[in-house]
């Protein structure tokens, strides 16, 4: 893996501190690693659905 540093807002770091401490997750890494992978899923999807999509002048 490679390391990524990145900036976060103390509430975030708060509130990812939180679910590690309850055992939701097993570390801040995993937290960030998981956000990142299901905010590319939407991403990657919402870019798929809309080239699939029917063209304009076809719906006028």
């Amino acid at each position: 893996m490679k390391i990524v540093s990145v900036q976060l807002p103390q509430g975030l770091i708060n509130a990812m501190d939180q679910l590690v401490r309850k055992g939701v997750y097993p570390s801040r890494s995993e937290i960030i690693r998981e956000a990142v992978r299901e905010l590319l899923k939407k991403e990657l999807y919402a870019l798929e659905t809309e080239e699939r999509s029917t063209p304009e002048y076809i719906l006028k």
